[in-house]
Formats: C-alpha cells, structure tokens, sequence
C-alpha cells in the first residue's frame, strides 16, 4: 500500500493543491478510521483519549495531519517523485538525531556512519549523482523532503509514551486537527472545487496512506514475536514505489536514484541493527 502512495500523491497534485491533497485525504482517513474501529467496538476509546487528553491530540493533531502533509506534499508538488519518496525515508535517520536531545539518546559511531551513508545517499538523489556541481531540480523541495522527515521524527517522539490504543489515538489526532487543516485550506488557497477525479484520487491516499496502511502495520507488529524482521519489510516498499513511478507516472528511474536509495536503506539498516543489538 505504502508504495503506492507517492504515484498517488503525484496524480493527485496534478488536479490539487498540496493543502486541497491534505483536505480531502484526511477527511476520507476520518472516515476509514470510524469505520474500522466501529466494526471493532473501540470507538469509545477515541472519546477517552480525546477527554483525557486534549492538548496533547491537538498538537499530535497540528504535526500529523497538518503540519507533515502540507509540507510532504509541496516537496512532492516541487521534486520528481522518486527523489520526493527516496528523501522521504530519511525520517528514521532523523529520528535517531532528534532522540539524542529529547530522550536522552546517546549518539554512537555507529549513528554518525548511518547518518553519513544516509545523508550522502540524499545528496545523490537530489544531484541526480553530479555531487561536485550541487545542481538541485529544486532546492526548496529538497529542503521541503527534509523538512517533513523532522517533522515526523518528532511525531514519533511525542508518541513514545503514548500508552493509548494507536488506531483511536491517530483518529483523535486526525478530529482535532482536521479543523486546523479546513480554515488554513479556505484561507490559503481555498476549497477545492467538485472534481470527481481529482477526490477518488485524494481519497486513495486517505484510504491507504493514511489509513489501512497504518491499521495493517499496527496489527502486524501485534501479531509477531519479532518486531525487527516485520521491520525489515518496510525496506521493500520505496524499490517498489520506484516501479509503480516508472510505470503510471512515465517517469524514467535514474540510476542516481537507485544508487542513493540504496545507500539511504543501508543507513537505516545500520541504525536498525544498532537499536537491536542495544535492546538484546
């Protein structure tokens, strides 16, 4: 599902504005959310979190769906989108730097050489492998890419002593913020016309980058005895987000692209096996 999602996120800004895309897609994640955790009798615990909790979802609620959205979808509006999702998977990297300030994490070597490979692999993409002139095709949307990678990180980390049900707690994050999402569209760039289109394609990404999608890798994680190896798995989806780019965006796949991608994954993968060996 998730790689899928950047050629989504592409043929919808084709026909929207990236705040119209954040519009239109949360509001059919709100509606796959209800859904989902009506059919599992766990709606009262989006009420709970909510009455418990206020501030803490509306600011969960500010950074996603807002905040990251907005930012995340004017990189895709600016950057060819196998150099949008490849920056896109830095979020990780990003998350070991921020936990070393707001969780007391300690930065190891073996950090630093995931950071390098990763950061190298994101200057790669962006330069399209011509490192020594540093030609961006957009230089705003390379920092817009980066940009929303912090901001997730630091979602991540506001979630780290969130004891509450994942799927109630992303769907009050999503009700409190969705207000916030609806004026900042009106006064921006106003609401989007009727464009049947152009909402089947905006709600694509609020069924499932939003919403199954999430569902699905919250459930899986519940259901193994081994939370790396299911981890492992998210590595496939951005070589095969390339393919699903190559075949209904007809945009052709540089060989920059691959080389830092996989130079990205394997700062992750080392940063992976630095927290794993850490818990053992």
């Amino acid at each position: 599902m998730w790689s899928t999602v950047a050629t989504a996120f592409k043929l919808s800004l084709e026909m929207l504005q990236p705040m119209q895309l954040v519009l239109l897609a949360s509001a059919t994640s709100i509606l796959v959310l209800l859904v989902i955790l009506s059919f599992q009798k766990r709606l009262y615990l989006v009420a709970q979190c909510i009455q418990q909790r206020p501030w803490y979802y509306l600011s969960l609620g500010v950074i996603n769906p807002f905040l990251y959205y907005a930012v995340l979808f004017a990189a895709y509006d600016l950057l060819p989108a196998q150099q949008a999702q490849s920056l896109n998977y830095t979020w990780a990297i990003t998350l070991s730097l921020l936990a070393v300030p707001f969780l007391g994490h300690k930065l190891r070597a073996v950090d630093l050489v995931a950071m390098l490979f990763g950061y190298l692999g994101v200057v790669v993409i962006a330069t399209r492998g011509q490192i020594m002139s540093m030609q961006f095709d957009s230089l705003s949307g390379v920092g817009l890419a980066l940009l929303s990678t912090l901001i997730w990180a630091g979602y991540w980390i506001l979630n780290t002593r969130n004891q509450a049900d994942a799927v109630a707690s992303l769907l009050a994050a999503f009700l409190l913020g969705f207000p916030i999402i609806l004026v900042a569209c009106y006064f921006s760039v106003g609401l989007p016309s009727f464009n049947p289109k152009a909402w089947l394609a905006a709600s694509y990404v609020g069924i499932f980058e939003m919403g199954i999608a999430f569902v699905c890798w919250v459930k899986a994680l519940k259901l193994s005895n081994n939370t790396a190896k299911i981890s492992n798995l998210i590595f496939i989806s951005p070589f095969l987000s390339l393919f699903f780019i190559s075949h209904f965006l007809d945009e052709p796949i540089e060989s920059a692209t691959f080389i830092g991608l996989a130079m990205i994954v394997v700062g992750l993968l080392i940063s992976q096996k630095k927290s794993k060996t850490k818990q053992s």
